[in-house]
């Protein structure tokens, strides 16, 4: 079956007839093969191509992350510390696009070490493919390297994170002990503090996600002492039985000076291992405080199952 090369139609039989669609004919026989033909090295070629992009690629994000942490000095750990960020900011685009000009260029390097009489260049593709893999396995060694800094930053920024709330929690504290001479009673402790002057919105955006069950203030409570009277002995023991059995409401006039806010962990669930107590401002883990007996009545509940 012969092909038209100017329509395309397919006939039995050879040009020199001519063509049964257009008429088209062949001036004579086809010329021979040549007795020797030049290699190509475009296979080669590609995959240099590719290797150089990967190394230019690593290396200007490399230097661009240098000049902008730039510090006025240009030691080893700054270029170290500069390819670090380099690394972070091309994970999504590079390690995907690895994988997949390293199948690709396994593939042309593996024909063209199999048909060396046709391609050309090996040693140049094997350098190319081999810059490629370099250039992915420096990316995931200074990804690796940081994965801990990176934990540890992660885990401050929360701590910084709830440290805040504890913060701002103990400033309105503080703003509402000023105002009403005693903290707020643990049952309305949000709609009181909600009453505060907040220009800044801080006080709203604490309250807004602060569990407030862990909340418990103190009194400081005064024992006072009263002359015995032996006729007034029943009526006394009357008035408290009474009170105790029937109202166990906070006394009058007791005013609390002092709390403990208790503070959800990483895991934002209360009553855990990770959890953070604040007695007065003073920010301490759940952990410690159960050992050295400081908050020792929430740690006591937090504790249990």
């Amino acid at each position: 079956m012969t092909i038209c090369p100017c329509c395309g139609f397919k006939f039995e039989g050879a040009l020199t007839t001519g063509c049964e669609q257009c008429g088209a004919r062949a001036v004579g026989e086809a010329l021979p093969r040549p007795s020797f033909e030049l290699p190509s090295y475009g296979r080669s070629l590609v995959l240099v191509l590719i290797g150089a992009v990967a190394v230019l690629t690593f290396i200007s994000q490399t230097i661009v992350a240098m000049v902008q942490r730039y510090s006025g000095s240009l030691g080893f750990w700054q270029w170290v510390a500069a390819g670090e960020t380099a690394a972070w900011r091309l994970k999504w685009i590079s390690i995907p696009v690895m994988f997949v000009t390293l199948g690709f260029g396994l593939k042309i390097y593996r024909s063209i070490r199999q048909q060396p009489e046709r391609f050309c260049g090996v040693k140049q593709a094997q350098r190319g493919l081999l810059a490629t893999a370099m250039v992915g396995l420096l990316i995931a060694l200074l990804i690796g390297i940081t994965v801990p800094a990176r934990m540890r930053q992660r885990q401050t920024s929360i701590e910084a994170g709830i440290n805040a709330t504890a913060l701002v929690f103990d400033r309105a504290q503080f703003e509402y002990l000023l105002k009403h001479k005693t903290l707020p009673d643990p049952d309305q402790v949000k709609q009181e503090l909600s009453t505060l002057p907040d220009p800044d919105g801080s006080i709203a955006a604490m309250l807004r996600d602060l569990d407030t069950s862990g909340y418990q203030p103190r009194a400081e409570v005064a024992a006072v002492s009263t002359p015995k009277s032996r006729g007034l002995r029943g009526a006394i023991i009357q008035k408290a039985s009474l009170n105790s059995a029937t109202d166990d409401s906070t006394p009058g006039g007791l005013t609390y000076t002092s709390y403990e806010l208790l503070l959800p962990g990483e895991d934002k669930i209360l009553y855990t291992d990770d959890d953070l107590v604040s007695r007065d401002g003073v920010i301490s883990k759940l952990k410690d405080v159960a050992k050295g007996g400081v908050g020792r009545s929430l740690s006591a509940g937090a504790l249990q199952p």
